[in-house]
């Protein structure tokens, strides 16, 4: 059966002036308009397809992709708002729609928003919602320390920021960690660097341990090549100062010119490193 808001590969059974019909199944013929039609298709062959509802309430399908599918996260822009909520572009010509109730802060035309993608069980439209706490931590959490996730930053708190983890859980970046610029709707890998007993987790970006070291080694290295094999820091640089020049922690610095250092790579100089 095919599936609303998902890509589906489906079979040509019938060519018609304004297009091609598909098998959908359970779901009958599905109208494939001439305007997505591919060069040289023909009755039998299978072709991947998006599945949604058109303005009239009828399936139809089409070749081009959305920037979001249902079950996906995504940053999003309103293009309008109407009485019946805000619709945004998501690639396809006809814009997803993000009823009222299902805004968390009236959504504004012309502003990017986080959202969820689903089917509205009641109207089988495709629908977008910015409540994300309604569809993140409905599983069991199932993480360890130092485990390599897929990230999306969902946005700034006081302490830091919050991430949807996997497309499944919240964590939090704690801001004292963070060495590299972050908005809303980045998407990037990250660490798990504790589960709480309360069952909240801690994320960091990079990986834990002395395992990380060299990664962050060969970026000091790199940048240190860049600059002419010399940089007037050291250990007792200022740690903001670290963090604009290299994107890590002191501590993390102090530890990547130690390898460096013990590898000859570098020398450690009272006014700074030198590539050796």
């Amino acid at each position: 059966m095919a599936a609303i808001g998902l890509l589906n590969e489906l079979e040509i059974v019938k060519e018609v002036d304004f297009g091609l019909y598909l098998d959908g199944g359970e779901q009958g013929e599905i109208l494939l308009p001439k305007r997505y039609v591919p060069a040289n298709c023909k009755v039998g062959d299978q072709i991947e397809v998006f599945i949604y509802l058109d303005s009239e309430d009828r399936l139809i399908a089409t070749t081009e992709t959305p920037l979001a599918m249902v079950g996906d996260f995504a940053m999003l822009k309103v293009v309008s708002t109407t009485p019946v909520g805000a619709f945004m572009e998501w690639g396809l010509q006809k814009d997803l729609l993000v009823p009222f109730r299902e805004q968390q802060f009236p959504m504004e035309e012309g502003r990017n928003y986080l959202v969820f993608v689903y089917v509205d069980d009641e109207t089988q439209r495709i629908v977008g919602s910015s409540k994300l706490d309604k569809f993140v931590d409905n599983l069991p959490v199932d993480y360890e320390a130092g485990e390599e996730v897929d990230l999306i930053i969902a946005g700034k708190t006081d302490l830091g920021y919050k991430a949807i983890i996997d497309n499944s859980h919240w964590g939090l970046i704690f801001k004292n960690e963070v060495f590299q610029p972050l908005k809303t709707g980045d998407r990037l890998k990250g660490y798990i660097k504790n589960v709480r007993p309360d069952e909240k987790i801690d994320l960091v970006l990079q990986k834990p341990g002395y395992e990380k070291i060299d990664s962050i080694a060969q970026g000091v290295l790199d940048k240190l090549k860049e600059a002419g094999n010399f940089m007037p820091v050291n250990d007792k640089t200022d740690p903001n100062e670290i963090s604009k020049l290299f994107g890590i922690s002191k501590k993390n610095f102090k530890k990547a010119i130690g390898s460096l250092y013990k590898q000859r790579l570098i020398t450690i100089e009272d006014d700074g490193i030198k590539a050796v």
